[in-house]
């Protein structure tokens, strides 16, 4: 064999392709190491979530339970719209939810023209990039997270994650018990693009406004804390 550059390339080319084992990828993995990860703008890790929400362009609330999250949809509606109408996904955690205590009119299904506001329920919060995972399919239509004018997303505190490695660990320990989903998004603030100018311009490709409402045990500051590390 000639002893050329090409061939060189050529036989790490075919070494490259041959089936390898998998205790020699699991060994390649682990020498690959993992990246140092992002420092969170607060110790704690609902105050670190809802900051870097606010700094991707989002609003919060933080609620304590399933009837805050009611009452604080009502109120979001009605600044809004005058109206206590929205469209929710087939997700058991809304359909559970006390509507009639703050008179909110879900219509469960897919967004439809004309709708400006789409609920959705999210798998987890990851900390890091201040974003929401959602599983797509029957029950969470995608349509839902991208098409509505205005897009609120449920986070349970329990389901906070400091990290996107954190986040697929506990993406994978999820479908395995529930099959994989169609889809998996990580949203992270309203559509956005910049245009010729530069000038950033929202609810180009998708919602406009993006509201997350964090419900459980938050610390009592964790929410005026996120607006003063968000500079918000």
């Amino acid at each position: 064999m000639s002893d050329s550059p090409r061939s060189h390339i050529f036989a790490r080319v075919q070494r490259a392709s041959r089936p390898a084992e998998a205790e020699a990828i699991q060994r390649d993995l682990d020498a690959l190491g993992t990246a140092p990860r992002a420092d969170l703008p607060a110790p704690d890790l609902a105050t670190a979530f809802l900051a870097n929400v606010l700094k991707n362009s989002g609003t919060v609330d933080c609620v304590a339970n399933r009837s805050g999250v009611v009452k604080a949809l009502a109120e979001y509606l009605y600044r809004h719209f005058r109206s206590h109408r929205l469209v929710a996904g087939n997700d058991p955690n809304l359909a559970a939810m006390p509507w009639r205590e703050a008179g909110v009119l879900p219509r469960f299904g897919t967004v439809e023209p004309g709708e400006p506001v789409a609920l959705s329920y999210a798998l987890l919060g990851v900390a890091e990039i201040g974003a929401i995972v959602t599983v797509t399919g029957k029950a969470n239509p995608a349509a839902n997270n991208l098409l509505s004018e205005h897009h609120i997303v449920v986070v349970d505190a329990t389901r906070l994650v400091p990290d996107m490695e954190s986040a697929w660990k506990r993406i994978g320990e999820e479908t395995a018990k529930s099959g994989r989903p169609r889809g998996i998004n990580f949203i992270a603030g309203p559509s956005s693009t910049g245009d010729i100018e530069g000038k950033l311009v929202y609810g180009a490709h998708g919602p406009r406004n993006w509201h997350v409402i964090l419900m459980g045990d938050v610390p009592a500051t964790a929410l005026a804390e996120a607006h003063t590390l968000a500079g918000r």
